[in-house]
This record gives C-alpha cells, structure tokens and sequence, in this order.
C-alpha cells in the first residue's frame, strides 16, 4: 500500500503546544533575563567589597571576615536548597518555583540595598541564596519543556552565553553604580529588573511538572540539605583559613561527605527515590556534570586572582578591571550558541576533550604575565579562553539534560547547578588557599627584614597583597620597596595557581576523552497518552 506524502502545510509532529512553541524564543529571553540578575548579583558584589568595608556613612565597616561571609552566606543557603527547589519545581510546577525565587530573591536585593549593619547584610545575602536556589533549577528545566529537542542545544549555547556575559558585566555595572550611587544600590538594582520578570513570566511563560512524580521522599530531602551544607561550609572554612587540615574544616566536610553518601544509599533502596541513581551510569551524564564542576573550578579561581592582579598589581580602577574581563565574555557570547555545531560535525566527545585542553593551555599562558606585560597578551588568552569554554558548557549541558526524561528537568537541572557550584566554591577555596599560602611564602622574607615590625603586624600583612600594600603605604617612601616586592610575591603565587588551575582543567580533558559520547545519547523519553503529555507542559 502506498500513502501519500503529508501536505506541505502540515505541521510537524511536536511534543511542545504550538502555542507555546511560537513564543519559544520570548520565553528564552525571559529566563535569560531571570538568570543574569541571579548570576550578575555575586559578581557586582566583588566590585563593592572596599565601599562596603569603609566605615558609614560611606559603607558599614564590614571587617574582612564579615566581608567573606556576606558572599558565603549566600553561597551556603544557595547551594544547599538547589536539588531540594529542583524537586519541588518537578512536583508543583517550574513557573510557580521560579516566580517564588525572583519574589524572594527581588525582596532580600532591596533589604540588602538598606541594611545598617554587616550582620544585616549577612542576613539578607542568605535570603536572597535561598530566592536564587529556587530561581536556577527551574529556569533551565522550563527551557527544557519549551523546546523541542532538536532546538534544545541552540537554545542551551545561547542561555549558556549568557551566564558568561553576566559574570563579565558584573563587575561593570558595579563599577557605574558605585561612581554614582551608594553603595546599596548594587542590590536594589535588582528590584525593578524582578518587578517587570514576574510580570511578564505571568503572561509569557507556561508551567510544567512531573505528570508522575510518585511519593514525596522527605528523608532524602533532608539528607540531601544537611549534606551539601555541610560541605560547602567547610569547603568555604578551609578557604577562609587557607588550611585544609584543621578539625573545623575537616569536620564538616567529613560530615558532608558521610550524609551525602548515606543520601545515595536511601536513593538506591528507597521505591521512590529523589533522583535515580542509575542515571549516574549514563556516560553522558556522569562525564558531563564532572567536566561541568571542573572547569567551574578552573574558571572561578582564575577570575578570583585576575581581579587581583589586575587591580592591585597593574593599578586600575574596578570599572576598568571589569571592561578588560570582557573578552572572556565576549567569546562565550558569540561562540556558545554555535557550539552545536562543531558538535554536529565531530561530536560532543572531540569538541569537549579539545576545548578542555585549550582552556588548559591558555591557564598555562597566564604565566607570561608580569608587572609589566602588554595587556593585549591577557586579552588574547582570556578571548581563547572564552571561546573555549564556550564549546565545554553547552553541550555539557544538554548531554546531562538530555540524558534525563523531560519530566525529570527540575531534578537533572538541580544536579547540573549542584556541580557548577560545588566546582566553582572548591576552585575559589582551594586555588585562593593555593594563592595565599604561595604569596605568604614569597613575602615573608621581605616582611621579616622589616625593622621594629611587631610580629601581630607582620603576620596580617603577610595574609594578601592588599595587605601588604596597605603596610606599605602607612611606611610612606620607606614603603617603596614593599610594593615592589608584593608585587613581585603576587606575580609568583599567581603562576603557581595559574599551573594548579591548569592540572584540574587536564583532568577535565582526560575525563571528557575517556567518558563523554562520540554522539549524544538519545533521552529516554516515554510514551504519553495525551492528558498526561497535557498535565508536563501547561499555559
């Protein structure tokens, strides 16, 4: 029997509503727009670090521990509630989640924007972590469910571009703000920007769910919460103390360790788990969220030292530090979203192994950098870097996402951001300890020739190179040479890092040559009678 070929105006057979899918790319940038607040936040909170350490009423007088902890407090609540709001999204809906982050979130910017004290400060960063943690699962799973799969990997290179230019124009908008405001309005910036995304989320976007999402697991939940704060606090402790060893750091990260493990033996024995742990021995997702960690461990502790280097050695002001990280974002903006198509043509597994290995040289060519190197050498690595990073996240991304069933997009996107932020708190842990203890190690024999220099007085200017600056400019012209010599300690530890930074982006390398798929693995994707398909994707 011979059937005649389908009309040409019919349309194709799509598992997303037309109504949706004509609006797919509005939506797009909606949660782009929702994802560029959230990621943008901690990288403008950098730039106002010395405002907020002065004294009031130009700032709150934040001492340097306060400082850490107004970052990590929103690093901490954030990381711990990921999976838990990516399970909650799965269940109730991923718009009602996300309308809930951004609410959250846009309330703890504004109660930021006006606190009077640092311990305020420290209060209202752990609200907006938990406004953030609601905000990212669910952004990524509602893209998930608004398009079709073969468009998936365009969408995911232009929301992952994205994320690279807000961790670049961070530092920028900062730098603006601050020249012209006060200090809380890096925070309230966000409000007006949430106000007119939830308006228009409302009209815009869809919800989505689990149409069988099973028994809720509390058990896990808890066990999953407990776990990963405990690690990531002590991840934060150990950088925070540069020491790795000690029994308050060792402790929590133990503890944390010891939780998550028992999470994975509830997972495997429970009838209805959080996450299926059998996902993990899918190549393509197992390979993929590690090269995700890893090269967010890299990239972190670079950015960390760069600002450094940047600012405190080479003498430029915040706005300029932030203008000459652009190319880094550039390139992931320009490149992100056609890193399918080197992985149409050679495959994810090619495209990822050599893109970890150029991130791995170019972390190598950081060490051509001194006091006085041309500063079109640092841009040149930081847009090849850029480029090739931009070829690493995507299709990392959707090799984890696809690697799941739709209806499990809350969850697998949880999972994906865990190991994002894991990866990027350990790169600024461990690479800043890294930093610290190679710069103490450099300048100690400078400081101990100092005369009359109390011991209390040398060890704090010893602890970084802002530091010793500071020591040094309170000497006046006897100081001279201090600097010159912080300087050169700076350059020397920033080197070393540069190489540790290197090895993990290696490892990266030989992870993604070894695991990842020459092609990507097709998504398990079951059959759904028409209700159900009604009850994942909803107006």
């Amino acid at each position: 029997m011979v059937t005649s070929p389908p009309a040409p105006d019919t349309p194709p057979d799509r598992r997303i509503p037309d109504r949706i899918h004509r609006r797919r790319w509005a939506i797009l940038s909606l949660l782009m727009l929702s994802l560029l607040i959230v990621v943008l936040d901690n990288s403008i909170l950098n730039v106002a670090m010395k405002t907020i350490a002065t004294p009031a009423p130009v700032g709150l007088g934040a001492t340097q521990s306060e400082l850490e902890w107004a970052i990590n407090s929103y690093t901490l609540v954030f990381a711990g509630l990921l999976f838990t709001a990516g399970l909650l999204g799965d269940r109730l809906g991923r718009k009602k989640m996300l309308l809930f982050g951004l609410a959250v979130f846009g309330a703890g910017s504004v109660l930021a924007g006006v606190s009077g004290s640092p311990g305020e400060l420290i209060t209202f960063r752990a609200l907006m972590g938990v406004g953030g943690a609601f905000v990212m699962p669910s952004n990524l799973a509602i893209l998930m469910n608004v398009f079709e799969r073969e468009e998936q990997p365009k969408a995911i290179g232009i929301w992952a571009g994205g994320v690279g230019v807000a961790i670049a124009v961070g530092p920028i908008a900062g730098g603006l703000l601050l020249d012209h405001f006060w200090w809380g309005s890096v925070f309230m910036i966000n409000a007006p920007i949430v106000v007119l995304s939830l308006v228009a989320m409302v009209i815009l976007v869809p919800d989505s769910r689990d149409p069988r999402p099973g028994r809720l697991d509390p058990a896990g939940v808890l066990l999953s919460v407990i776990g990963l704060v405990l690690l990531v606090y002590g991840i934060i402790k150990g950088g925070q103390l540069a020491d790795f060893t000690e029994a308050r750091v060792v402790g929590p990260i133990a503890g944390g360790v010891l939780v998550l493990a028992l999470f994975v033996v509830h997972q495997k024995r429970s009838d209805h788990p959080s996450i299926d742990m059998g996902y993990f021995r899918i190549p393509a997702f197992s390979a993929a969220i590690t090269a995700i960690a890893l090269v967010f461990f890299a990239l972190t502790g670079v950015t960390f030292f760069i600002v450094f280097y940047v600012q405190s050695v080479r003498g430029y002001s915040p706005l300029e530090a932030g203008l000459l990280i652009l190319p880094l974002a550039a390139a992931q903006l320009i490149f992100a979203p056609r890193a399918r198509l080197a992985v149409d043509h050679y495959g994810a597994r090619a495209v990822c192994t050599f893109s970890m290995f150029v991130v791995a040289t170019t972390m190598v060519g950081l060490l051509l950098l001194d006091t006085d190197t041309p500063l079109w050498l640092m841009e040149a690595l930081f847009f090849i870097q850029g480029s090739a990073m931009a070829h690493i996240m995507p299709p990392a991304t959707v090799a984890v996402m696809q690697s799941l069933p739709r209806e499990k997009a809350g969850s697998g996107s949880a999972l994906n951001n865990v190991f994002r932020q894991v990866g990027g708190t350990l790169g600024v842990a461990v690479l800043g300890s890294l930093l610290s203890t190679s710069y103490r190690d450099r300048i100690q024999g400078t400081l101990d020739a100092l005369p009359g220099l109390p011991a209390a007085a040398q060890h704090a200017a010893g602890e970084s190179i802002e530091a010793t600056l500071s020591l040094a400019a309170r000497l006046g012209p006897a100081g001279r040479p201090l600097t010159t010599a912080a300087d050169d300690a700076f350059v020397h530890a920033m080197h070393i890092t540069a190489l540790g930074s290197a090895v993990v982006a290696m490892l990266g390398t030989v992870v993604a040559a070894a695991f990842l798929p020459g092609k990507m693995v097709p998504a398990p994707q079951p059959a759904e009678p028409h209700e159900e398909r009604k009850a994942g994707v909803q107006r």
